[in-house]
């Protein structure tokens, strides 16, 4: 308990548990004997019961670290199936795992590592009707989710309960850790009070991430956790560290509680609806933001499928239809696949220039647009559509191509 005889980041959160076997004193010996984890603090962490939302980069290392700690109970929250581009960095799933539900393959390998830990798989998206239910059953919870939705409705439940919310965040080589704890420090919405727009931060699947640094970020927050857990060390409550994988460089930002928050502060409204609401933007993506959204036009957009460009740039290679075939991806994006002809311009010069960017090859023929899978390239077609440009969505973008159209180019 802290002064004011309210909880304190230094109170243990699990129960010292039943003696350990002596089986167990040599499998966690070099725990035991550690100062500040000992004996008391391995049965803490056998008793303990944590939750992990998402399988993915953040949440394979610490699956794999506190499934080997000896954490009692892991529950793992993803509706999502393993993919080939996942194993970059996704260290908790293997090559025969792609295509199997990420929930399954993680209970296979963390029953490899350590079977004595009860994992409890929960393949089912994250939502306001259930959020709370699984959140109140666990001492600590960790967020590796790869949309802003999903982390907004972590930290609300979090913060109403009182539930301390360990959370991280990587995007290419740069990185953020910290826990959010309501009535200790800040919850995630005093420091984040809001989503960005929709596209305003691109994801690892289009901005690309350093595999190895998941894994440095994940091994932070498993670090964490454990303190949480047996009330060691100082956890990272009204902390923001800030990591640069390029630099190799770590920094601290103090953050605080902000008395007006409208999910833990004074006035909060506990009858609120969860996380993301209608006036706040409300994007998915991975390992923090969307770049590209469901992958289909929007319905007042003019469109064209894959299957249907692929005639016409054989009737442009003919010399039989005239346009202009635009690509507004990054240009890391373009290096792994291109569909042939198309010119790279990029969304950001597109929302800076509008028309101009495209001034001096249009000529006032039409512009088909593409982009991964089909938001980029939406808003692309808005914006040029409102200056009288004849823009037209691809529908599907380079992912619907490489399925409908030229399946041996590889996806990403």
């Amino acid at each position: 308990m802290d002064a004011s005889g309210g909880p304190s980041a230094r109170m243990p959160l699990a129960p010292v548990g039943e003696e350990l076997s002596p089986a167990e004193r040599t499998r966690f010996a070099r725990h035991v004997i550690l100062p500040g984890v000992g004996d008391r603090g391995q049965r803490r962490l056998r008793s303990a019961r944590v939750l992990v939302v998402g399988a993915g980069g953040l949440g394979s290392p610490v699956l794999l670290y506190l499934a080997a700690a000896g954490v009692g109970r892991l529950t793992v929250v993803d509706d999502d199936v393993v993919e080939a581009t996942n194993l970059q960095r996704q260290v908790l799933h293997g090559i025969a795992d792609v295509g199997r539900a990420k929930v399954d393959s993680a209970v296979q390998a963390l029953a490899l590592l350590a079977p004595e830990v009860e994992v409890r798989p929960v393949s089912q998206r994250l939502v306001a009707d259930n959020v709370l239910d699984l959140v109140a059953d666990h001492d600590v919870v960790v967020d590796g989710a790869d949309n802003f939705p999903t982390r907004y409705l972590v930290g609300d439940a979090c913060a109403r309960l009182g539930v301390p919310h360990v959370w991280g965040s990587v995007y290419q080589h740069d990185a953020q850790v910290s826990v959010w704890w309501s009535g200790v420090g800040p919850c995630y919405r005093c420091v984040f009070p809001s989503p960005p727009p929709p596209g305003a931060v691109p994801s690892c699947s289009t901005g690309g991430v350093l595999g190895a640094s998941v894994g440095t970020i994940g091994s932070v927050m498993a670090e964490e956790v454990v303190k949480l857990l047996i009330g060691g060390g100082e956890p990272l409550v009204g902390r923001l560290l800030v990591h640069d994988a390029w630099r190799q460089e770590w920094s601290t930002l103090p953050v605080a509680a902000n008395p007006d928050c409208v999910v833990c502060g004074a006035g909060a409204d506990p009858r609120r609806p969860l996380g993301i609401g209608a006036t706040e933007s409300s994007q998915d993506g991975a390992e923090e933001a969307s770049g590209d959204g469901a992958g289909t036009a929007r319905p007042s957009l003019p469109s064209i499928s894959v299957v249907d460009l692929a005639t016409r740039l054989a009737a442009r290679e003919s010399g039989s239809d005239e346009f202009v075939l635009v690509d507004v991806r990054e240009p890391g994006e373009r290096d792994v696949v291109v569909i042939p002809g198309a010119l790279a311009v990029p969304l950001g010069e597109v929302r800076a220039r509008g028309g101009e960017a495209l001034a001096e090859v249009a000529h006032g023929i039409p512009v088909l647009v593409h982009c991964k899978s089909g938001a980029r390239s939406a808003e692309a077609v808005e914006r040029l559509r409102a200056e009288g440009v004849d823009a037209v969505d691809v529908t599907g973008g380079v992912l619907a191509w490489v399925r409908d159209v030229d399946p041996t180019q590889p996806t990403y």
